[in-house]
């Protein structure tokens, strides 16, 4: 059954009652036609439930601004969505066109820091949301009385002499419904062994984000990844108002799971309406590492919560660490992510009693330093 308006409808109750299925719910594709973003094509997607989000065809199938009954978010970067053409791959050129959004990919053959590896200068969190993808195709898919949205292509990082490796996407929401499902199968398509690396770079604004709000996640161990973090470092957990010169802060986490094999990591502002909060969970077993970026600067105003399969140290030292994964030829991996809204009293409730009985109610420890981390996580 679909929910909707506080009741629910069947299949034929409801298409009994409309023009066009598009009255309650569409994936409408568009182009920018302005801009550093004349040519990036999208998919704006409307859920019926008041959440809203597009889908950036050319930007890796990546989703840029998300709202929920006109509340937004995810956080957009003052670059917006500029064209794959004027990606600059060199060190820290991943940033002139860091549009962010509810979502940005990183890697998939390295990402973090600028780095050097074997020979091989590497910039800034990889080629993957630069890359347009292709065979891109929309469906509205009725299962009994149940309608999803579905946005799928496939993305490929590829070079004469070098990596081929595709990245299929799914991206799934219901009709009435307050998630979004990701769903990516990652294939080797050519005949050598490639390294892999893949961070979903998760980012929340305001008014999510803002004084008062809250972070809670399922993790059991944390570290500071450098000096600046290790500045109240016991408050990882603790947002407030955008600060003049404020820098970046950005813990690695180990994770806890229910019983399924999920990790669950949220933000919560109590004080916005009646309550309102994200949460993204993901399985630990394809995504064993989650960073948390805190910049809370003026302007720079967002959080981060990203799954990955490394960390944001660069490529050479996750082969320093002996922690870098590779692919072999014709190798997949599959990865399956929701991101969903949490309104109101009762389910902030209910998702607080679920992080608090994964964790058994104990906060995380902290540890000292990175290869302490590494050691105690591998």
């Amino acid at each position: 059954m679909v929910y909707l308006f506080g009741r629910e409808y069947s299949k034929s109750e409801l298409l009994r009652r409309l023009g066009s299925l598009s009255q309650l719910t569409f994936a409408r594709p568009f182009e920018f036609i302005d801009g550093r973003e004349r040519g990036v094509r999208g998919v704006e997607v409307k859920t019926g439930s008041g959440l809203s989000f597009l889908v950036l065809i050319d930007r890796g199938l990546d989703i840029g601004e998300a709202d929920y009954k006109g509340i937004p978010i995810a956080y957009v970067s003052p670059t917006l969505y500029v064209h794959p053409s004027y990606f600059e791959p060199e060190r820290l050129g991943w940033l002139r066109g860091a549009f962010l959004g509810l979502l940005t990919t990183c890697g998939l053959t390295y990402l973090g820091a600028p780095t050097v590896d074997l020979g091989e200068e590497l910039g800034l969190h990889g080629r993957y949301s630069y890359i347009p993808a292709s065979n891109v195709t929309i469906d509205y898919e009725w299962k009994n009385d149940e309608c999803d949205v579905v946005v799928r292509g496939v993305v490929k990082e590829v070079s004469f002499f070098g990596p081929n490796i595709a990245l299929y996407r799914e991206i799934r929401a219901r009709l009435g419904d307050k998630r979004i499902l990701i769903r990516d199968k990652v294939v080797n398509e050519g005949y050598e062994v490639q390294p892999f690396m893949i961070l979903y770079h998760f980012n929340f604004g305001f008014p999510i984000v803002d004084e008062g709000s809250k972070l809670m996640l399922t993790s059991k161990l944390y570290v500071p990844r450098d000096e600046e973090a290790m500045k109240d470092a016991e408050k990882f957990d603790e947002l407030h108002g955008p600060v003049s010169g404020y820098k970046e802060k950005v813990y690695f986490h180990e994770m806890a799971t229910d019983e399924k094999g999920f990790a669950y990591a949220g933000i919560i502002n109590e004080g916005l309406l009646d309550g309102i909060g994200v949460y993204v969970k993901f399985r630990k077993e394809q995504l064993y590492r989650l960073i948390q970026w805190k910049m809370l600067g003026e302007q720079f105003y967002v959080v981060g919560l990203e799954p990955a399969n490394c960390l944001v140290l660069g490529r050479a030292k996750e082969r320093e660490w002996r922690t870098l994964q590779f692919l072999k030829p014709g190798e997949t991996r599959e990865f399956m992510l929701e991101v969903g809204i949490l309104e109101g009293r009762e389910e902030i409730r209910k998702f607080k009693e679920k992080v608090s009985k994964i964790t058994e109610g104990k906060r995380a420890k902290m540890l000292k330093t990175v290869e302490e981390f590494i050691t105690s996580t591998r």
